[in-house]
Formats: structure tokens, sequence, C-alpha cells
């Protein structure tokens, strides 16, 4: 690998990295259309689920296959591969009725953060 220089830095952060994993065969638990409720923990480490977001329902808009989950890859757990939804939650869901009624999130979301309503 050679010595780690700016320049090798430079070209390691330019041509990026995956953390797609090989599909280990498990049916993925939601598919498009499913409406689903995130979970309401709140970890005192890392996590990718926003606590706005918390506790709230949406529905799966897109599969995008298996990833190693962030979360424990963060803390030294291993990557713990799993499923990665496309959620949408409309804006007075995360917001109340303030929001615009044409308001909208989606966000990436790993199966653990994901239950069934």
């Amino acid at each position: 690998m050679g010595e780690l220089t700016a320049e090798r830095l430079a070209q390691i952060i330019g041509a990026g990295t995956s953390h797609r994993r090989d599909d280990d065969g498990s049916s993925p638990r939601f598919k498009v259309g499913d409406q689903v409720l995130t979970t309401n923990h709140h970890p005192s480490g890392h996590t990718r689920l926003p606590r706005y977001a918390m506790g709230r329902s949406g529905i799966v808009i897109k599969n995008h296959g298996v990833f190693a989950f962030a979360d424990s890859n963060a803390r030294d757990e291993g990557e713990q591969p799993q499923h990665c939804y496309a959620v949408r939650f409309e804006g007075r869901e995360l917001w109340g009725n303030d929001a615009h009624d044409r308001d909208a999130v989606i966000l990436d979301l790993w199966d653990s953060y994901l239950e069934q309503p």
C-alpha cells in the first residue's frame, strides 16, 4: 500500500468506496409500498436515524440492497450487514400540522431502524 501521503489520500478519497455488501440470501422484511414505523430509541453514541424521525411512520419507496450497518461499524462491533430502504415521511408526520401539505423527507434507513406498525 505504501506511505500515506496527501496525494495518496486524495486518490483514495476521490476513488470512493462502497459499503454495499453481498446479499446473504435473507429476504428483506419490507417491500416498496409498506408502511413502517421507525424505532424510538435514543442511543448515546452514533446513529444514522435522525432524532426528528424517531417513532414516526413512513412508506418504503425503495430497497437499496444490503449494506454494512453504519452504527455498529462506528462502534467497532463489526459490519452487521442489513437491508437499507428509502423511506418517505410526510412533513406533517415529522413536524405537525404547521408543515406544508406537500412537504416530505426521504431518508435511507437500515432494517434495524424499522418496525411494522
